[in-house]
């Protein structure tokens, strides 16, 4: 990859910031610290386009791109492509391979329960869904409820006894993580890792977007050790790369709003004959998507009458 490593425009593309963080989503969020901690220079783009697209978050420079469905993930991809790689004298070590199934298994099943279900969605509502029309948004919420219920094996036998064995596999991650760090700067002592990325943007994600009434929350909270962590990282990595003067976020009649460390500024002109055609591919999206999750659901609930049953007690 060396035409890629000569690049200087490296772009990552995201979900719109929310809730104080540069960007809400729970799957960019890793990829934009992990990009922070190597101390890469990159413009940070939004799409808000496709909502439920798995190929965000997406990292291009020229003619490559690495998109978050492809090869286990943007920061799987940049590593195993050169561009970026934290982790290259790390991932032999045993204690790496442990911390990396607590974080991306436990932590991350526990993420995905409390945006889900564990808060009835609200805050999953906002960061995926608070653009687009209130019925498809309606829609498009319920049917990745029901699909997160489906990865984290609830049903409605087990609903109580999964939620208790969810939230104690992430106390003891919590545990285990904050006796291996200890009063360290990082994971690994004194180098950065995607380990690093990944846990924190989870903490920041935990403690900023999740309720103050959120079990999870609260357990994290438990480990002052970790939370000192997240404010010392994020005070070094997230808020003093930014504190130099940026310009407003504009929105710009394109598939996303960018936005960089060049202020950019542009005059009001007439469409072109490009962006009224972006615009009809936007309304046609949200047509289609409308459709086709009407459609699923309708297939989805004639499978079972236990299961019609089941979805409306939960909704």
């Amino acid at each position: 990859m060396e035409g890629v490593e000569e690049t200087a425009n490296y772009t990552l593309v995201a979900r719109k910031p929310c809730f104080g963080l540069p960007t809400a989503c729970p799957s960019c969020l890793p990829a934009y610290i992990y990009l922070k901690l190597a101390q890469l220079p990159f413009e940070l783009a939004f799409n808000s386009i496709f909502p439920d697209s798995d190929e965000l978050p997406y990292f291009e420079t020229g003619t490559y791109v690495a998109y978050n469905n492809e090869d286990g993930g943007v920061i799987e991809k940049l590593k195993k492509d050169g561009i970026v790689d934290l982790d290259s004298q790390l991932q032999s070590l045993p204690e790496y391979l442990s911390l990396k199934a607590l974080i991306v298994s436990w932590l991350e099943e526990a993420l995905t329960y409390e945006l889900w279900v564990g808060t009835e969605g609200i805050a999953a509502s906002k960061i995926y869904y608070a653009d687009l029309p209130w019925v498809i948004s309606k829609v498009l919420f319920y049917k990745q409820t029901y699909l997160a219920k489906n990865r984290l094996g609830i049903t409605k036998e087990n609903a109580e006894q999964r939620e208790k064995q969810i939230y104690k596999r992430a106390s003891d991650a919590y545990e285990a993580l904050s006796t291996r760090l200890g009063e360290q700067k990082f994971l690994f002592e004194d180098r950065p890792s995607s380990l690093d990325a990944i846990f924190l943007s989870h903490m920041l994600f935990v403690i900023q977007v999740l309720p103050e009434t959120s079990v999870l929350r609260c357990k994290l909270m438990e480990h002052s050790n970790l939370v000192r962590y997240a404010e010392k990282l994020k005070s070094e990595f997230l808020e003093a790369s930014s504190s130099s003067p940026s310009p407003p976020l504009q929105s710009f009649p394109s598939p996303f709003s960018r936005k960089g460390s060049k202020p950019k500024s542009k005059p009001k002109t007439e469409k072109t004959e490009e962006e009224k055609k972006f615009k009809k591919r936007a309304r046609f999206f949200l047509a289609a998507q409308f459709l086709a999750v009407v459609i699923y659901l309708s297939v989805m609930g004639g499978t079972s009458s236990d299961e019609l049953e089941y979805e409306d007690e939960d909704y």
